[in-house]
Parts: structure tokens; C-alpha cells; sequence
């Protein structure tokens, strides 16, 4: 007999920790190895966890909803016979959960633990609780932490929840002539739960599930984060739409792969980033972090209607072939669920394209920590005034409208209306007779 420890798996470079969503298995159950024992969150995807051994579950150390380090044991299985070497798990399926790009926090410069930090890591046991409890985030960020790198625990979020029923006075934690409840929790539910909302006429409620909640946040967080600005412009995209129309079965017969717009977008914007390398970066507090790594974005349609973000790393190192496959295997892959937590972090500027679905123009939220993106809206064909060596002439032309919302702390409008402007130009000077 041997006792093997499943421990939780590594789910990526920057993921540090992950939630227990789900237990399919409870102590003393039989199971098989590369069985699901359970399930598990970041903020990025759900992953299963597989067993590294057959046995008997003897015991399973966390609960659901618990947030634990990765590499930490979080269950013992009883094997028979020798003692097999346990396998490093893998999560063998995942599912993709909200566009939300890590929300990290540098350690100070003195080393202790920072409590006033902006762009902390939350996990979403932490910022659930939050929710739960009415905690805003200007709150949650003076919290001082006691995770790794100062992040907030659950425990940490429980003391401040406990310490300010306990500071509240008598008179606002309960009605009059009620006596004072000596229960943290129940002072906290009393503080922080809204009263009961009445909605008149014939309606439905639907609680969110988690994705949306994810999304909500992190959409509400990006507008309290960056002061948006969003320029316009459009493009006679009549030259690419005609190139790829002329080329794509060729393309696909020769690549095994289609050739969508989607890479020839990339192709365009990651060209102006070279020019203007000041779109691509963040901000940590006073410091403007310019990234020399090209990581595009591009938000994907899930079946569930939800959106998320695989990035294309290192995009400026792929011809169109390789933007075309990066493009098309990410977004085979975040509607299969088979998207990896690194697809999805990372990115240094998003493209999101609101014309599938039929949108002219759009005006885009950030994806935090960047400072821009860009949204393309759909094809048309309009009249246009064209101006030529002879003169000017009406002529029917594939019309794209461009929108790009940006961080005006650092993006100033001269910049990002150049920025887009440049864009919108190198799609229109697309040659007809380049090669693939």
C-alpha cells in the first residue's frame, strides 16, 4: 500500500493559484488513473483535474470554493501494491471563462507585503466575497495582503469583513429597539446585504454564472482603471477583400488552413505598432512599461455567447501563414474548450472584431493592463468618391469602419488618431499581387 498526493497542477506560467470549482470524487471512492477528481478555476479557464494514480480517494484536503497554491497537495490516494512515481496532473479539459487579462501587482520596493497597490491579483473566491459582502474596490485595495506578493487571501478578506462588523456602531448594524447580534457573519449580512429588490410587470430572473460575473468585473474594473477615448475612422479595404477572394482556395489547399481576415488585420496592426511603440505598453503607477514584446489579442466568440481572448504571441515573428494558423487553431480551440490558461495571457494590444456579427463601429473596453484596442466593424460596399490621376470618380468600394479606445493617461488623441489612422492606411495600400 502507498499513499500518493494529487496535488494541484500548474496551469501556467503566471498562474500562481487556482479555486476548487467542483469534487467528482469524495473520500473513500475508487478511482481510476486520469479519472476527473475534480474541477478548478483561474480567472482565465476551468480545468478538470485527472487522478495520477488508482486507488482509493483517502482523503481530500480543500473544500469548494477554497483557493490553493499551485503544487500544493490537495488530496492523498491509496494505492495498492508498490509505490508508483505520481505523474505532474495536466487538466486534461478545459473550458474558457471572461476576457480578463492578470490582474498583477509588483512587490514593493522595501519588501513588505503592499496594501494600496493598483492592479492587485484577485482570485475569484476573493472577489466574490467581495461582492457578496458590498466591499468596493477602493476597499479591497487598501486590504493588506498576506499571499504571495502581497495578494489578498481569503482569510485576509474574512479578518476585514469581521473587523468592520466589529467597528460598526450599534445604531447602523441593526433597526431600533432590536439588540445588538454578536455574530461576525450575521453583522456583515446585516451591514452590506441590499434589501430584497421588487420588480413590477412579468419578468425572469437569471443569476449570472460565473463567466458573466467574471466578465462584469472585469469590464467595471477596466472603466474605473483608464479614462477611455475612442477615435474613428474607415478604410477602403476593396484591394485585401479582392486578394483574398482570388487567393483562398489556393491558400487552403496549399497550407491546410483558411485564410480568414482576421491575420491580415494582425499583419496591418502589428506593422504600426513598430512605428509607434508607445500603444503598446501598460502603466504601473507612474511607470510607463513599453512592451518589445508583440502579443495580439483577439477576442473569439464563444457558443455560449461570451466572449474570450487567446493571444498570438510573438506576432511580429509570423508571416501570414503562421498569423493564419495561430489564428485559426486559437480560435477552433477557445470554442472546443481545449484552450490552455497560457492562451490567454500575456497580451500586449487586443483586436476584437464587432462586424461578425453584423456592427458598423463599435466602441471597445480595454483589456487591462493594456492601453488600447482596436475594433474593425463589418464590410460593406458604398459608393465612395475616388481620386485619381484623371480626376475624381463614384465607384463602388469595400468600406470598413475602424474604432480604437484608448488609455488617455499616456495615449494622448495626436496618437491614438495617428495610430489608427496608419492602420486604416496600410489596409487600403494592401498590394493585389503579393504571394502568400
Amino acid at each position: 500500500m502507498a499513499l500518493v498526493e494529487l496535488v494541484m497542477p500548474k496551469l501556467g506560467e503566471s498562474i500562481m493559484e487556482a479555486t476548487i470549482l467542483k469534487w467528482h470524487k469524495k473520500a473513500g471512492d475508487h478511482v481510476k488513473q486520469d479519472e476527473t477528481v475534480l474541477e478548478i478555476a483561474t480567472d482565465k479557464v476551468d480545468s478538470e483535474v485527472p487522478s495520477t494514480a488508482e486507488g482509493i480517494l483517502e482523503e481530500v484536503l480543500f473544500n469548494v470554493n477554497d483557493v490553493v497554491p499551485i503544487g500544493t497537495a490537495i488530496a492523498k490516494i491509496r494505492t495498492e501494491g508498490a509505490a508508483a512515481e505520481p505523474r505532474q496532473p495536466a487538466a486534461t479539459k478545459t473550458e474558457t471563462t471572461a476576457p480578463t487579462p492578470p490582474k498583477a501587482v509588483s512587490p514593493s520596493s522595501n519588501g513588505q507585503k503592499n496594501s494600496g497597490a493598483v492592479n492587485r491579483f484577485y482570485s475569484p473566491l476573493v472577489l466574490n466575497i467581495a461582492q457578496s459582502e458590498g466591499i468596493s474596490m477602493s476597499e479591497l485595495e487598501q486590504i493588506p495582503g498576506s499571499g504571495n506578493e502581497g495578494r489578498v487571501t481569503k482569510s485576509d478578506i474574512l479578518k476585514f469583513v469581521s473587523d468592520k462588523g466589529r467597528s460598526a456602531s450599534p445604531d447602523s448594524r441593526t433597526p431600533p429597539n432590536q439588540p445588538v447580534n454578536q455574530s461576525t457573519n450575521q453583522l456583515a449580512k446585516v451591514i452590506h446585504e441590499p434589501p430584497a429588490q421588487q420588480y413590477s410587470g412579468n419578468v425572469e430572473i437569471m443569476e449570472m454564472d460565473r463567466m458573466r460575473k467574471l466578465i462584469a468585473d472585469h469590464m467595471v474594473r477596466s472603466k474605473h482603471t483608464s479614462p477611455h477615448v475612442t477615435s474613428f475612422t474607415e478604410s477602403d479595404v476593396t484591394n485585401l477583400v479582392m486578394w483574398r477572394e482570388k487567393v483562398k482556395k489556393d491558400f487552403e489547399k496549399r497550407e491546410g488552413t483558411k485564410i480568414t481576415f482576421t491575420p491580415l488585420f494582425v499583419e496591418a496592426i502589428v506593422r504600426c505598432i513598430k512605428k509607434y511603440p508607445l500603444i503598446n505598453s501598460s502603466i504601473d503607477g507612474s511607470n510607463i512599461i513599453i512592451k518589445k514584446d508583440i502579443n495580439i489579442g483577439m477576442a473569439t466568440a464563444l457558443p455560449s455567447g461570451n466572449l474570450i481572448v487567446p493571444v498570438i504571441r510573438n506576432a511580429d515573428q509570423l508571416n501570414l501563414v503562421g498569423l493564419a494558423k495561430q489564428v485559426n487553431t486559437l480560435a477552433e480551440n477557445a470554442r472546443t474548450g481545449k484552450l490552455k490558461p497560457d492562451d490567454t495571457q500575456g497580451g500586449t494590444f487586443t483586436l476584437t472584431n464587432v462586424g461578425t456579427f453584423g456592427s458598423l463601429m463599435g466602441t471597445p473596453i480595454i483589456n487591462q493592463p493594456q492601453v488600447a484596442i482596436l475594433a474593425v466593424g463589418a464590410i460593406k460596399k458604398r459608393p465612395v468618391v475616388v481620386e485619381t490621376p484623371h480626376g475624381d470618380s463614384i465607384a463602388i468600394r469595400h468600406m470598413m469602419y475602424l474604432s480604437m479606445s484608448y488609455d488617455h493617461r499616456i495615449v494622448d488623441g495626436a496618437l491614438g488618431a495617428t495610430f489608427l489612422t496608419a492602420v486604416a492606411r496600410e489596409l487600403e495600400n494592401f498590394k493585389q499581387d503579393r504571394d502568400f
